[in-house]
């Protein structure tokens, strides 16, 4: 089975978790697309989407989807969500799509979080996928220094800026044996807006392919 076909069993996988009325937060990337399109066959059941990149409610709106504001709804019940890497404690990381503040915002208002990948996306330590830091522009240089004196090796994703008007620094080089502390400890570099590991927040489900990991 092709990747693009597991992607799209996860995101129809995911729809066992929406409930009619329900206001569902959808994040950014191609398995998502994937759940965004089953999703819109169910649109009338649904109350609205609250949706984590400007990409993702381009595609909600196509799709006939209401788009609802995060401010407005509060909490959500459920957040759909893909990663770049998930480790066995459901630990993630996310923002190769550059969407990770937003990401993080929502999943940390959602009372569920299912996190829907394919079977590549799964590791044993995460960080061979390179770490992305949100970062404010004039705070790069200082913020990419902070990271190395912690072993990592920023590298600043050039022409890249995020729906938030930052920049991405994309950290490689690390072997994450202690993602919650590193995400409390990169979260507190002055200029970091947010960091690409969910740890402190990490999925409740996830979804690969159409299997629940356990």
């Amino acid at each position: 089975m092709s990747q693009d076909d597991q992607k799209r069993l996860a995101g129809r996988a995911a729809m066992r978790y929406v409930e009619d009325g329900m206001i569902v937060g959808v994040g950014t990337g191609s398995t998502v697309a994937h759940f965004i399109d089953a999703l819109a066959e169910r649109r009338a059941d649904i109350e609205g989407a609250v949706s984590s990149s400007e990409q993702s409610s381009r595609l909600l709106k196509e799709r006939g989807i209401p788009l609802l504001d995060l401010n407005a709804a509060g909490e959500i019940p459920l957040y759909v969500d893909g990663a770049d890497e998930c480790d066995g404690h459901k630990c993630l990381i996310k923002g190769g799509g550059a969407a990770l503040t937003r990401e993080k915002i929502v999943a940390a208002a959602a009372r569920k979080f299912v996190c829907i990948i394919d079977p590549a996306k799964r590791v044993d330590v995460l960080g061979r996928f390179p770490l992305p830091v949100e970062v404010i522009p004039m705070a790069r240089s200082y913020v990419a220094r902070e990271i190395v004196k912690r072993g990592g090796q920023p590298v600043w994703r050039d022409g890249v800026v995020t729906d938030n008007g930052n920049w991405i620094l994309d950290v490689h080089g690390l072997r994450i044996t202690a993602p919650i502390e590193l995400e409390r400890d990169l979260n507190q570099i002055a200029g970091v807006v947010t960091v690409g590991l969910f740890a402190q927040r990490p999925a409740d489900v996830v979804l690969v392919g159409a299997e629940e990991m356990r």
